[in-house]
C-alpha cells in the first residue's frame, strides 16, 4: 500500500515533467517527419526563419546585457548588512536563471513555429485534416516544452536553493523570488519587442498593400509581407512563450510565499501548504497532455474550433478531478486538514473564472453582435468604425471585472472559512485565492498549444499565398488561420484572467515579505490607506505608469510602421516591375526596419516598471518616512497599477480583436466585401487595433506581474 508522504507526492513533479517531455519528443518526431513542400515554399520559409533568428539574436543580446547589469546591482546592494538577508548574490543568480529560462521558452516557441509553418502549408496540399494535425501538434510541442520547463526548472531551482539555504524555507523562498523577477523581466522585453516588430510590419503591409495598392494579403509583391510573417513568430510565439513561462513561475512562487505565511501563522505547520501549488500544476500538466492528444478532425468538413474545444473541455474536466485528488492527498491525507475541500472549491472557482473570461472574450471578438456592429459602422467611414470599436473595447471590460470580483470574493471566503480554530483566518483567505489562481493555470500547456497554433497557421497561409498554391490549398489554410485568430483572442482573454488573480496573489505576497522583514503577521501590515494623501499619491503613480507604458508601446508601433510604409511606397514607386511581377521586392530592407524599430523602442518602456516603483519607494523611505510607511505607498502603487492595468489590457485586447474580426467579417462578403468602402474603413480600424491587441495589451499582462515581482524582490528597501 502506498504511503502518502510528502516525498512521494513531490515525486509527481519531476515525473510529470519527464512524461511531458516524452510527449513533446513524440510530437516533434511526427511534425519533423512531414514533407517541407515545394522549393518555392521552402525559399519563403527559409526567409522567415532567417529573419526571426536574426531578430531574436539581437533582442536576446540586449536582454542579456541588461539582465547582467540588474543582477550585479542586486548583488552589490546585498553587500549592505541592512539588506543582505533579502537582496544578495543568491537572489541575483536566481534572477539570471529565471531570465535565461524565460528567454529559452521564447526561443522554443519561435523555433517550433518556423519549422511547423512550412510543413503545415505542405500538408494543406493533401487535406485539411493533415494540415490541422501538423499545425496543432506543432503548437503542442511549444506548449508542452515550455510548461515542462516552467514546472521542472522551478522545482530543480527550489530544491537547489533549499539545500543551499540549509533547509531554511524562508530563506529559500526569499531567494527564488529573484527567479520570478528574472522571468517577468525577460518576458516583458520579449513580449513588448516582439509586439512592436509584428505590428509595425503588419500595419505597413496592410495599409500600403491592401488599401493603396489593392493587392491581396500576403501577396508576394508586397515587400513587407516577409517581415509580417517573421513578426508572427517573434511576437505571438517567442513573446507568448516567455509570457506563459513567467506567468507560471511567478504565480507558483507567489502562492508558495502565501503558503509560507500559512505555515508561520500556525506556528510551524506542515510544509505541504507550500508544496501544494507545485503538485496541482504537475497534475494539470498531465491533464493537458491527455487533452492535447485527443484533439483531431474526423474529416475535412469538421469544425476546427469544436475539435480544439473538445480537447480543452476534457483538459478542464481532468484538471478538476486532479485538483480534488491533489488537494486531498496534500492537505487532507498528508496534513490532516479537515476542510481541505474548501481549498479545492477555491480551485474550482479559479477554473470557472478562466472559462468565463474565455467565453466573454469569444463573445466580444467572435462572430457576434459587437463585431457585427463595428462592421456595420464601417459603411459610414473609418471615423465611425474607430468610434464604435473604442466603445466596444470599453464595454468589454465590464463583465470580466464582475467575474473577477466574484472569483476573488469566493476564493478568499472559502479559504477564510477553512481556517482552523484559533488560526489567522485572513491568511487562509489569501491562500484560497492563491489556489484559485494556480488551478486556473493547470491547463496552461493546452492554452499555449492553441496560442502557438495561431501563428503557425497564419504563416502557413502566407507561404501558400506567396508560393502561388492552388485555391483549394489556400482555402484550407484560410480555415485554419480563421480558427487560429479565434484561439489567439481566447488565449489573450485567459492570460488577462490569470493576470488579474495573479496580481492580487503577488500583491499579497509582497506584504508577506514585508511582514517577514518587520517580524509581524501579514494581517498587521497588509493595509493601504488611500485616504492618506501620501499613500494616494502612490496609487496615482501606479495608474499613470500603465497609461504611459501603453502610450510608449503604441507610439513605437506608429513610428516603425511609418518607416515601413515609406519603404514599401518607395519600392513600388521606384521599381514598377514589382507590381508587374517581373522583379522581386527587397524584403530584407523591411525586415531590418522592423528589427531596428522594435529593439530601439522596447528598452525604455520595459525599464519603467522596474525603475518607477524602486525610485518611488526609496524616495518615500529616505525623505517621507517620518510621515508614512514607504511600503504602504508602494503597496498603493502596485494595487492601483494592477487595477488600471487589468482594465487597460482588457480594453486593448478585446477592442483590437473586435476590429480585426470586423474586417474579416466584411471580407467574407458582408457589407460589400473586399474592395468596398466599408472594407477600406475596416482596414483602418484593424490597423488601429493591431498595436492594441498585439503590442500594448499583452505587454500590460506582464507589466502588472512585473510590478509585483520587482517589489517582492526589493521590499526590504522600503522598510525603515
Amino acid at each position: 500500500m502506498i504511503e502518502f508522504t510528502t516525498e512521494n507526492l513531490l515525486f509527481m513533479i519531476p515525473v510529470a515533467a519527464v512524461i511531458a517531455l516524452l510527449f513533446a519528443v513524440y510530437f516533434f518526431r511526427y511534425v519533423w517527419a512531414k514533407d517541407k513542400g515545394t522549393p518555392e515554399m521552402q525559399e519563403i520559409s527559409d526567409a522567415i526563419g532567417t529573419g526571426a533568428m536574426a531578430y531574436l539574436r539581437r533582442q536576446y543580446k540586449t536582454i542579456g546585457i541588461i539582465s547582467v547589469i540588474v543582477a550585479i546591482i542586486i548583488a552589490l546592494v546585498g553587500l549592505s548588512d541592512s539588506f543582505s538577508d533579502y537582496l544578495n548574490y543568491k537572489v541575483a543568480i536566481a534572477f539570471l536563471i529565471g531570465a535565461g529560462f524565460s528567454i529559452l521558452s521564447g526561443f522554443i516557441g519561435m523555433k517550433v513555429s518556423v519549422n511547423s509553418n512550412i510543413r503545415t502549408a505542405s500538408a494543406a496540399r493533401t487535406s485539411l485534416n493533415d494540415a490541422f494535425k501538423v499545425s496543432f501538434r506543432g503548437g503542442a510541442i511549444s506548449g508542452i516544452a515550455v510548461s515542462a520547463l516552467s514546472l521542472g526548472g522551478l522545482f530543480v531551482v527550489f530544491l537547489a536553493y533549499n539545500a543551499w539555504c540549509d533547509g531554511d524555507m524562508t530563506a529559500t523562498l526569499h531567494s527564488i523570488v529573484g527567479y520570478a523577477f528574472g522571468a517577468s523581466f525577460a518576458a516583458l522585453f520579449a513580449q513588448l519587442g516582439g509586439g512592436i516588430y509584428t505590428k509595425a510590419a503588419d500595419v505597413g503591409a496592410d495599409l500600403v498593400g491592401k488599401v493603396e495598392a489593392g493587392i491581396p494579403e500576403d501577396d508576394p509583391r508586397n515587400p513587407a509581407v516577409i517581415a509580417d510573417l517573421v513578426g508572427d513568430n517573434v511576437g505571438d510565439c517567442a513573446g507568448r512563450g516567455a509570457d506563459i513561462f513567467e506567468s507560471t513561475a511567478a504565480e507558483i512562487i507567489g502562492s508558495m510565499v502565501i503558503g509560507l505565511a500559512v505555515v508561520n501563522t500556525m506556528g510551524g505547520a506542515s510544509l505541504n501548504w507550500i508544496y501544494l501549488p507545485l503538485v496541482i500544476i504537475a497534475f494539470g500538466l498531465i491533464a493537458s497532455l491527455i487533452g492535447i492528444f485527443v484533439v483531431r478532425l474526423k474529416d475535412d468538413d469538421s469544425d476546427v474550433i469544436k475539435a480544439m474545444n473538445f480537447g480543452y473541455y476534457l483538459t478542464i474536466v481532468l484538471v478538476l478531478i486532479t485538483l480534488f485528488i491533489s488537494t486531498y492527498l496534500i492537505l487532507g491525507k498528508a496534513t490532516d486538514v479537515d476542510k481541505w475541500y474548501y481549498f479545492a472549491g477555491a480551485g474550482v472557482v479559479g477554473i470557472a473564472l478562466g472559462l468565463a473570461i474565455v467565453f466573454l472574450t469569444q463573445y466580444y471578438t467572435g462572430d457576434h453582435k459587437p463585431v457585427k456592429s463595428i462592421a456595420q459602422s464601417s459603411e459610414t467611414g473609418p471615423a465611425t468604425n474607430v468610434i464604435q470599436g473604442l466603445s466596444i473595447g470599453m464595454e468589454s471590460t465590464v463583465l470580466p471585472v464582475v467575474c473577477i470580483v466574484v472569483a476573488i470574493i469566493a476564493t478568499y471566503l472559502l479559504g477564510f472559512f477553512a481556517a482552523p480554530e484559533g488560526a489567522d483566518a485572513a491568511t487562509f483567505g489569501l491562500y484560497g485565492t492563491a489556489i484559485g489562481t494556480i488551478a486556473m493555470l493547470g491547463s496552461s500547456a493546452f492554452i499555449l498549444a492553441m496560442d502557438t497554433f495561431g501563428p503557425i497557421t497564419d504563416n502557413a497561409g502566407g507561404i501558400a499565398e506567396m508560393s502561388n498554391q492552388p485555391d483549394e490549398v489556400r482555402n484550407r489554410t484560410d480555415r485554419l488561420d480563421s480558427a487560429g485568430n479565434t484561439t489567439k483572442a481566447l488565449t489573450k482573454g485567459y492570460a488577462m484572467a490569470s493576470a488579474a488573480l495573479a496580481a492580487f496573489l503577488l500583491f499579497a505576497a509582497f506584504f508577506e515579505i514585508v511582514a517577514e522583514v518587520k517580524g509581524e503577521s501579514i494581517v498587521d501590515v497588509m493595509h493601504v490607506d488611500l485616504g492618506d494623501p501620501l499613500v494616494f499619491v502612490g496609487g496615482l503613480v501606479g495608474a499613470v505608469l500603465v497609461f504611459f507604458f501603453a502610450s510608449l508601446a503604441i507610439r513605437a508601433v506608429s513610428k516603425a510602421a511609418g518607416e515601413m510604409i515609406e519603404e514599401v511606397r518607395r519600392q513600388f514607386r521606384e521599381d514598377p516591375g514589382i507590381m508587374a511581377g517581373t522583379s522581386k521586392p527587397d524584403t530584407a530592407k523591411c525586415v531590418d526596419i522592423a528589427t531596428r524599430g522594435a529593439l530601439k523602442a522596447m528598452v525604455v518602456p520595459a525599464l519603467l516598471p522596474i525603475l518607477v516603483p524602486v525610485v518611488f519607494g526609496l524616495l518615500y523611505r529616505y525623505v517621507l518616512s517620518d510621515y508614512v510607511d514607504a511600503y504602504e505607498a508602494v503597496g498603493a502603487l502596485i494595487m492601483v497599477g494592477t487595477i488600471v492595468g487589468i482594465l487597460m489590457a482588457n480594453f486593448l485586447n478585446n477592442g483590437g480583436g473586435a476590429w480585426d474580426n470586423a474586417k474579416k467579417y466584411i471580407e467574407e462578403g458582408n457589407h460589400g466585401g473586399k474592395g468596398s468602402p466599408a472594407h477600406a474603413a475596416a482596414v483602418v480600424g484593424d490597423t488601429v487595433g493591431d498595436p492594441f491587441k498585439d503590442t500594448a495589451g499583452p505587454s500590460i499582462h506582464v507589466l502588472v506581474k512585473l510590478l509585483s515581482t520587482i517589489c517582492l524582490v526589493t521590499a526590504v528597501l522600503f522598510i525603515a
